[in-house]
């Protein structure tokens, strides 16, 4: 199978490659790629961003938030997790469960979408079609940081409803365990590449080829509208007791943007809440804007003793 050359560990830009690679690189075969990205998790087209992820998290560590051009559940990735796109015609995850077999893993495919390992879950994958070719594109765990993609996809506890596709846990396992033969995740990509591959010719994108993608990662895959406002609909609730008694906040977030929002509880104040929420309405679900709107008001005089701090952690927790 012809292949392209991925040495990029932009989340963005590797979402951006795909859909480049199946909208505009034209070939009679299908081709491969395999390729990896520094810490992210990757969400699903038409998943909601602040109910498969714990946002707070990846905020603290590091780790980048992207959406991908397909369905399916959201997924970790660090360096020690490859990943693969096949493009074609009626193209699928086969070759890769082959390659596996090939090395002694008893890799099979499931009725979700999965590849799993003596009952484990290794890798994901996902497709999207274009006109009459097609994109399957999947994780490989080899050695993947689990409690950190436990953390990761473990959203907080306030309470959520949220409309949109659910990720399903499954119980994973990395491919080290059953490739003790290879040293390292380098070793074990390179011999894939040579099985996938077979020989077959490379496909090389030009300077002004890789700056269109370097472009679309730009100006679509690394946005706030795509990755959060592209977000459905969801209600969210959280209750907190401050010196001022308990302070409850219910908020519904639509592409995004609170589109509603209702404080309520047995705190004291001097001002109806009511207030307040008309003024937060409209406004990105986000802490640090939340918080800095909230400083333009006298938060205090809504909660007696709370500042706008507490107030934003309160609301995006």
């Amino acid at each position: 199978m012809k292949y392209l050359i991925n040495s990029s560990t932009d989340p963005h830009f590797n979402m951006s490659l795909d859909e480049y690679c199946l909208e505009q690189v034209s070939s009679d075969e299908p081709f491969f790629y395999l390729w990896r990205n520094r810490p992210a998790v990757i969400i699903g087209l038409n998943q909601n961003a602040y109910s498969e992820v714990n946002l707070d998290y990846l905020d603290r560590h590091g780790i980048i938030l992207a959406r991908r051009v397909t369905g399916g559940g959201a997924v970790y990735h660090d360096l020690q997790n490859m990943n693969y796109t096949i493009i074609g015609k009626q193209v699928g995850p086969q070759p890769m469960v082959e390659a596996l077999r090939s090395l002694g893993v008893p890799a099979e495919l499931t009725g979700r979408n999965d590849i799993f390992v003596e009952g484990r879950k290794i890798s994901g994958y996902a497709r999207r079609v274009r006109q009459d070719r097609e994109i399957v594109h999947g994780t490989l765990m080899y050695d993947v940081d689990l409690e950190t993609l436990s953390r990761a996809l473990d959203t907080p506890n306030s309470k959520m409803n949220a409309k949109g596709i659910a990720s399903v846990r499954s119980h994973v396992a990395n491919l080290k365990e059953y490739l003790p033969g290879f040293s390292s995740l380098d070793e074990l990509q390179a011999k894939l590449q040579e099985l996938l591959s077979a020989g077959d010719a490379e496909i090389r994108l030009s300077e002004d080829q890789l700056d269109e993608v370097r472009k679309i990662a730009r100006e679509k895959f690394s946005t706030w509208e795509w990755i959060y406002g592209h977000s459905h609909e969801a209600d969210f609730s959280a209750k907190e007791k401050f010196a001022c008694g308990t302070v409850e906040v219910h908020v519904r977030v639509d592409r995004g943007l609170i589109s509603e929002i209702v404080f309520g509880g047995d705190f004291l104040g001097d001002l109806s809440t009511k207030i307040l929420e008309k003024r937060l309405v409209g406004l990105r679900y986000e802490k640090d804007i939340l918080a800095a709107k909230l400083r333009e008001e006298d938060v205090s005089r809504y909660f007696e003793g709370i500042d706008s701090g507490q107030l934003a952690r309160l609301i995006v927790r």
